[in-house]
């Protein structure tokens, strides 16, 4: 096993990473900015380098300074949580070819799931359904025309080296597609220094699901259940539940396979995520995207297959076989993972500042991922997440019950955060029912 292990993120992920590798005995390092010495998670680690300034891309996103924070501790590896470095080819190229160990997949497979037109061809090669759309880069508008209207409309303007919800734009006729390529291209280009966009068939209604998998040491890639994930706002997920109530045993044993599939065409290892969009009317589903990291909503996972995932992506990583047996895996129980951002209820518009009360919720089948606690700063540099209210039981009914109670007694004061949207939602007929789709958020507004 890995005996020293450089945590190359912050805030929530990287106390979680912290807690599994203190509890196997390795030596956890933290690395921080400036503007995070007083979060938890760097007094957590065994060991804390301060890497730059607030800035991400003088700090978390400073892979000179991350290497060098590596080599100064003796750090054997480097896991990169998600976000930031994490799905950086070249990085995690750097990184092995330092002679350190790379948690996570191999810079090849990264960079063929990383382009989104091309992660779609390979897929559609693997026999994994995709969308109807371009096989190529829309050079230019006109292309874009011509390909819309081969497609049908309405169709979805996406980044093609986008991700997290990021540089995606719907177009219903030609007007708007003028319009939202142009807005997608200079986005992509800001963003991601690649201006490459792909048009395909928009769903209106559609479900957000997708499929967690592990690519083992001995080379078996292998699934562990499937997430929905169709509770969203701007593109990017507030609620996770798995199993999802959406999918029969029959879809189940489909979704699974082509994940799979998914994963043994580019030889995947460590933790990886296959995301489709489910039409709900006819149980078709589409490869939307494979994000090559470890995901936010992870721990719904890990309550219904009874693992931890983090340990599991150090096993792999140290060539060690997993701690469940491959052939015998067997789901129980239901999990919700609730996402509290430090932002309005309403618009969700971000809302940092010093928290002055800040109370977990505990309680039966109640786990609380966060990264900050009372007296700390949240900041306008990074991501809005404040912590994860994960919460587990015997059936989605009780589950619910139980987050209804524990989102009562979650006390946040300070930044703006969005526990009472949360509320809200809970006594929400349409996602009690089960019957949801990615519009929901929309309609409660």
């Amino acid at each position: 096993m890995i005996e020293s292990l450089l945590v190359a993120n912050r805030g929530e992920i990287a106390r979680r990473i912290i807690r599994t590798a203190k509890r196997l005995g390795i030596r956890a390092i933290a690395v921080y900015s400036e503007a995070d010495a007083d979060l938890p998670f760097v007094a957590e680690a065994d060991e804390a380098v301060l890497i730059g300034p607030p800035n991400p891309a003088q700090s978390y996103r400073n892979a000179e300074a991350i290497l060098a924070a590596a080599k100064s501790t003796g750090a054997q590896a480097i896991h990169p949580g998600y976000g930031f470095l994490s799905e950086n080819a070249e990085f995690a190229r750097t990184v092995e070819s330092s002679g350190l160990i790379w948690v996570g997949p191999d810079a090849d497979a990264i960079t063929a799931m990383g382009d989104k037109i091309n992660a779609r061809n390979l897929m559609a090669a693997a026999g994994v359904p995709v969308a109807p759309g371009t096989t190529d880069p829309a050079a230019d508008l006109d292309a874009a025309v011509t390909a819309a209207a081969e497609i049908g409309y309405p169709v979805m303007v996406k980044a093609a080296a986008g991700g997290g919800g990021m540089g995606m734009g719907v177009a219903v006729d030609e007007a708007a597609l003028r319009t939202e390529y142009d807005k997608v291209r200079a986005f992509a280009e800001r963003m991601f220094g690649d201006g490459s966009v792909l048009i395909e068939r928009y769903f209106p209604r559609v479900r957000h699901v997708e499929v967690q998998i592990l690519g083992l040491a001995d080379g078996r890639v292998v699934a562990l259940g499937e997430r929905e994930c169709s509770v969203q706002r701007r593109n990017q997920k507030l609620v996770e539940e798995s199993p999802s109530p959406a999918v029969s045993p029959e879809l189940r044993s489909r979704l699974l396979a082509a994940a799979v599939r998914a994963g043994e065409a580019v030889s995947y290892r460590n933790a990886g995520t296959v995301e489709c969009l489910l039409d709900p009317e006819t149980n078709e589903f589409f490869f939307l995207e494979m994000n090559t990291r470890l995901q936010v909503e992870h721990p719904v996972t890990e309550y219904v297959y009874g693992i931890d995932l983090v340990e599991e992506q150090l096993r792999v990583a140290s060539g060690l076989a997993p701690t469940f047996d491959p052939d015998a895996l067997t789901p129980s129980g239901h999990a919700v993972e609730l996402r509290i951002n430090a932002e309005d209820p309403k618009r969700f518009l971000p809302g940092p500042g010093v928290v002055r009360t800040w109370v977990e919720p505990i309680g039966e089948g109640v786990r609380v991922d966060s990264g900050y606690t009372e007296g700390n700063t949240v900041t306008p540099f990074y991501d809005s997440l404040l912590a994860k209210l994960i919460i587990s039981g015997a059936t989605r009914d009780e589950v619910l019950e139980r987050a209804k109670a524990a989102v009562a007694a979650f006390q946040i004061e300070g930044p703006k955060n969005n526990v009472p949207f949360f509320a809200e939602l809970l006594t929400n007929e349409e996602f009690l029912s089960g019957a949801y789709d990615t519009g929901i958020v929309s309609r409660m507004r």
